[in-house]
């Protein structure tokens, strides 16, 4: 590699959203070393089962919408 063209990689820590710690190495340039995660696998639809519930809602939405049920 050459010298004086990468970014620092450093340890950080990940704070994730229910108070859990993860250490890893980052290029981010963080505060402190730590990045506070608002949104992970924890808590992210995609993971989750919420994220079913959410399309059969949009589904009834559309229906109710389309024959102007209310």
């Amino acid at each position: 590699m050459k010298k004086g063209i990468h970014p620092d990689y450093k340890e950080i820590t990940v704070l994730m959203s229910d108070g859990s710690e993860v250490k890893t190495r980052s290029t981010m340039d963080v505060e402190g070393g730590v990045f506070k995660s608002e949104v992970d696998s924890r808590n992210h639809p995609f993971y989750n089962k919420d994220q079913k519930i959410k399309k059969k809602a949009d589904r009834i939405d559309r229906f109710n919408k389309r024959y102007n049920k209310k």
